[in-house]
């Protein structure tokens, strides 16, 4: 191909962040992350604290708010919580089938969004600690990514990825 002066080249234009970006997926992401997170701590709370508490005894209520006030409850709660924000990710990704960890970082966004609403709408007397808040909170958007990169993974484990042009294999085709 030979160059025509008279031909003026073609511009590269810069995407932008949110090109691409398709918010459904995202906000279902949203809810299949918090729907996730509280599944998660309740099967976790029910099969295994439940049972260690009612063999201490007490009341239940106040053993539970002790429990996720403590080193422990806050350590399990940043793990389940991150990976509820990982399956919302996946989820987002999955439905979105394209820019799959942008998606899922932004579900880790929306997570923040969400948690800090829920928190400044919460009682104060059960507020978590502001280190955890932040170590939570940078957590979200790594675990959301991690759940977009694990639907990408699996788009392109079942064939569903990009090929390369020219069909792939070795050697290249001209």
């Amino acid at each position: 191909m030979q160059y025509e002066p008279r031909q003026s080249p073609s511009s590269i234009q810069p995407t932008g962040f949110f090109t691409g970006i398709q918010f459904r997926p995202i906000i279902g992401g949203v809810v299949v992350d918090t729907v996730a997170t509280i599944a998660l701590t309740t099967l976790y709370y029910s099969f295994f604290v439940a049972k260690d508490l009612a063999a201490q005894g007490g009341a239940a209520d106040d053993a539970f708010t002790q429990y996720w006030n403590s080193s422990d409850g806050l350590i399990a709660s940043l793990l389940l919580g991150s990976l509820g924000t990982v399956i919302g990710g996946l989820f987002a990704a999955y439905k979105a089938g394209t820019l799959e960890m942008k998606h899922g970082a932004l579900v880790g966004m929306g997570s923040i969004i969400l948690g800090l609403v829920l928190q400044a709408g919460g009682q104060e007397e059960s507020a978590m600690p502001e280190w955890f808040m932040a170590l939570s909170f940078a957590a979200a958007i790594p675990a959301g990514a991690i759940g977009g990169f694990f639907a990408e993974m699996v788009k392109n484990a079942i064939g569903g990825g990009r090929r390369p042009v020219g069909g792939g294999g070795w050697p290249p085709s001209r």
